[in-house]
């Protein structure tokens, strides 16, 4: 029975952005509640002999696969453009300990670029991303899809 199956973990981290030279009042620093969606599609293991037979992947696996590369480095985080002001602002570094200086503009669909970029060699052979989804607000998302691309 070889069955290929999607599996999807879902990961809520705080995070504050600014979009820089942005025409609206995201211009301004200011936080979201995330949520992250990651489905991987692989064959399901039959052996027997196996710890891990029956999965595509031991949960535990996926999971510190994520928090590793995306939650620790981003939640409770500030994030801007390094092309931004703001880098010079040696303030920010001595008085918080979590600013990240991307080089893009972290919008929703910037952000979930860098964090598919971050993940994508790390899970086993046979085992591939099938889509990524970053909920910014209860209605407003970006998703990718292995698909489209």
């Amino acid at each position: 029975m070889d069955q290929t199956i999607r599996v999807t973990k879902k990961f809520t981290f705080d995070m504050a952005h600014a979009l820089y030279g942005y025409d609206g009042p995201c211009k301004n620093i200011h936080g979201h509640t995330y949520i992250l969606s990651v489905t991987l599609k692989g064959k399901v293991l039959q052996n027997n002999d196996h710890p891990k037979n029956g999965m595509v992947i031991d949960f535990t696996d996926f999971k510190k696969i994520i928090v590793d590369n995306i939650i620790q480095v981003f939640d409770h985080s500030l994030v801007l453009n390094s092309n931004s002001p703001h880098g010079n602002l040696n303030e920010l570094r001595e008085n918080f300990e979590k600013i990240n200086f991307v080089p893009y503009q972290p919008s929703c669909e910037n952000l979930l670029v860098d964090f598919l970029n971050r993940i994508r060699s790390k899970f086993g052979e046979g085992i591939e991303i099938n889509s990524i989804k970053l909920e910014e607000t209860p209605t407003s998302y970006a998703e990718w899809f292995t698909v489209d691309n």
